[in-house]
């Protein structure tokens, strides 16, 4: 009897501001683990059944889906419902035609997202897809060192900086305030130039580099300082033990490291691996003196589109609204792309999950700043400018020499997508 309702929804009718949509087979392409594919295929047959269409599954590991999906695109053979990389949306669709024009479909609820989270997820002004779940930084700290020390967690950078000779007078010179490295040093130099600045990294106006050499390198020497008084370890330092994650370094474990800047999702990553006894937390944003913005680093962790090739984009629609913001596809996807940006999925979803990981995201979707571009990491953008970071490091360059290579660099990028 179940098989025979099935088979009849998906041979039913839905509709679409008062016009019937017959059955279609659609396809949908995505990438994940074993867990995220098992909860798609559900949500896929669920959203199915319920609309009155067939979708088919094509999934993989994230290794060789960008090249998988960069030969569809250039045939145009892509899947109807795509699962795409928010740094991705430059090499697709720069002037936000690679995709379908999202605000075009009736069957799909963008009021459940903010505007910040749509233009984050436009092109040209043009939204390519829906931010499934939004992730950004946040200051981690170990409030238990804090606690030995007698010092107060810090609410500003300058707090940190005062707090640094205290902690190490008390719990030893080899005791770190922060944590500082690669992916992290560069995204604490744009922390602080966006704060200081209210500017993104691209002008999106001009699609060039936003900042003057001179402001780059006053947050490329603001790392410098932070080495200089201790609070973090040098690159030297970093590299002569062998480049460690945080997560995996006995420093971490035992609170010699006491805080960090990391993504809210990746909670459980540095709290996991603490001793006994030591208490992670995440805190409101550290600003600059004279800030003009939190500078929060918020971006889509991934993002669904519709192919501009499909021929059934209606259809698409339904599915994909389906999916991010009705029960059959949000009780079905529950986590496995992380906590949804949907408001509609919030709510169903509450209280479920780790509540130390939604105090960290609400922390994140709570602080001010620009809309962030996803040149920001492109490949060569990010290398350029974290292999800049180490020739400063080890005194090879100064500040504003590092600040004119970056930009230098990274317009030479930019000039490519004109």
């Amino acid at each position: 009897m179940r098989l025979n309702r099935f088979a009849a929804a998906l041979t039913c009718t839905a509709l679409v501001s008062g016009q019937a949509v017959m059955a279609d087979e659609l396809r949908m392409s995505w990438w994940g683990g074993d867990s995220r594919h098992v909860a798609t295929q559900a949500a896929l047959q669920a959203c199915g059944a319920k609309h009155g269409h067939r979708i088919k599954g094509e999934f993989t590991g994230f290794d060789g889906y960008l090249e998988k999906l960069t030969t569809q695109m250039a045939g145009g053979t892509e899947a109807d419902i795509l699962q795409v990389n928010w740094p991705w949306l430059p090499l697709f669709s720069r002037n936000g035609t690679g995709f379908a024009d999202l605000r075009q479909f009736p069957a799909l609820d963008l009021s459940q997202y903010t505007e910040d989270e749509l233009a984050s997820a436009s092109m040209n002004g043009v939204v390519q897809g829906i931010p499934v779940s939004t992730t950004g930084r946040v200051f981690l700290f170990n409030t238990t060192t804090f606690e030995k020390a007698g010092v107060p967690l810090p609410k500003t950078w300058g707090e940190l900086m005062a707090a640094t000779p205290v902690i190490k007078e008390k719990l030893g010179q080899d005791t770190f305030t922060f944590n500082a490295v690669k992916e992290t040093a560069q995204l604490l130099v744009t922390l602080v130039v966006v704060q200081k600045t209210g500017k993104d990294l691209v002008d999106p106006a001009t699609n060039r580099v936003a900042w003057t050499s001179e402001e780059l390198a006053d947050g490329i020497g603001f790392l410098g300082r932070l080495v200089e008084i201790g609070a973090i370890k040098s690159q030297k330092e970093e590299a002569s033990e062998g480049n460690v994650n945080l997560f995996e370094k006995p420093q971490w474990a035992a609170g010699k490291i006491a805080g960090s800047y990391e993504w809210d999702s990746t909670w459980s990553k540095y709290a996991d691996p603490l001793q006994d006894g030591q208490v992670l937390k995440s805190v409101p944003m550290l600003r600059i003196d004279g800030a003009v913005t939190d500078g929060v680093y918020r971006k889509p962790s991934m993002l669904l589109a519709i192919s501009k090739n499909s021929k059934h984009p209606e259809a698409a629609a339904q599915i994909l609204n389906c999916l991010v913001n009705e029960p059959e596809g949000v009780l079905a996807l529950d986590d496995s792309r992380g906590l949804p940006a949907s408001k509609a999925a919030q709510a169903l979803l509450q209280g479920k999950g780790d509540p130390n990981v939604a105090a960290a995201n609400a922390i994140a979707m709570a602080a001010s700043g620009p809309t962030i571009s996803p040149f920001n990491e492109h490949p060569e953008v990010r290398g350029n400018f974290i292999d800049t970071l180490e020739e400063y490091a080890y005194g090879q360059i100064d500040a504003l020499d590092a600040a004119q290579q970056i930009i230098d660099g990274t317009n030479d990028v930019l000039v490519e997508y004109d």
